[in-house]
């Protein structure tokens, strides 16, 4: 097992709670284990987070490098707004 090391944590009231809560009703052996799973999901979503700007700065990146002509603003907005004028009517 790796080296623990005790740290001190502040937490808001209702967080005390629902940590309380989480291990008298069984989900968790203790808070430790709470907060442990609750940094684990956390570390999680920062790495989606990082893959998901990973790729949006490669698309970034290659929708620079592409030389094609663009299409002019006003014609994606006006399609976009023939769409959702379309979608409103038919609500």
């Amino acid at each position: 097992m790796a080296t623990v090391e005790k740290i001190s944590i502040a937490l808001p009231r209702e967080m005390v709670v629902q940590v309380r809560q989480a291990v008298e009703a069984g989900e968790y052996g203790s808070s430790s284990e709470v907060i442990r799973d609750a940094l684990r999901d956390w570390t999680y979503k920062r790495e989606l987070q990082q893959i998901g700007l990973s790729g949006m700065r490669a698309l970034w990146e290659e929708a620079r490098a592409d030389r094609a002509p663009g299409v002019p603003a006003d014609e994606v907005l006006d399609a976009l707004d023939l769409r959702y004028r379309a979608l409103a009517a038919s609500r």
